[in-house]
């Protein structure tokens, strides 16, 4: 059975059955967001409440559709808000609120200048659809720099000089500076 027509036959008989499983299993595989059609994408998207900003490529609206409710679900704590950008690519973000001599209703959202820059309607789209009720957002820039502190042992004395800004004396304006 091996040889001849039966072989011939086994071989046509499971390229088509395996042809009809990819037809049976084709609607499921349309519930990954990651992999499915463009238009069921769009379905998913409305049923997610997730709305596509004039720009998004198309990587990062499947990544948010995919990850739609687990981002919705962490929105209302810091470490969530926080892994909302890590899960969608963003980068590194800080969040500070309740800061001294800011109002209490702000949150402080540090990132880098290229994150705002290459994510600008990302970061605002993520505000607004995950951020807290009554609270204001204000965005502050972090920049990374290099510093190198060398160590040496100098036998001199401390000496402390004051400095001014140079403001009237009304102002009750004056600085020290200690080396």
């Amino acid at each position: 059975m091996n040889e001849g027509e039966p072989a011939k036959l086994l071989k046509a008989c499971g390229a088509f059955w395996k042809m009809i499983a990819g037809w049976v299993t084709w609607p499921l595989q349309q519930f990954d967001p990651l992999t499915c059609a463009e238009p069921l994408l769009n379905l998913l998207a409305y049923d997610r409440d997730i709305a596509r900003f004039n720009g998004e490529p198309l990587a990062l609206f499947r990544k948010r559709v995919a990850y739609a409710f687990i981002n919705a679900l962490g929105a209302g704590e810091i470490a969530g808000f926080i892994a909302i950008f890590e899960r969608l690519g963003i980068g590194y973000v800080e969040l500070l609120e309740r800061q001294a001599g800011i109002d209490w209703d702000v949150i402080i959202v540090r990132v880098t200048d290229s994150q705002i820059a290459n994510n600008a309607d990302l970061l605002l789209q993520i505000i607004r659809q995950y951020g807290r009720t009554c609270r204001r957002y204000q965005f502050e820039v972090i920049t990374t720099t290099g510093l190198r502190i060398r160590a040496g042992w100098n036998q001199g004395e401390y000496v402390c000089y004051p400095a001014s800004l140079g403001v009237s004396e009304t102002e009750n304006a004056t600085f020290g500076a200690k080396l």
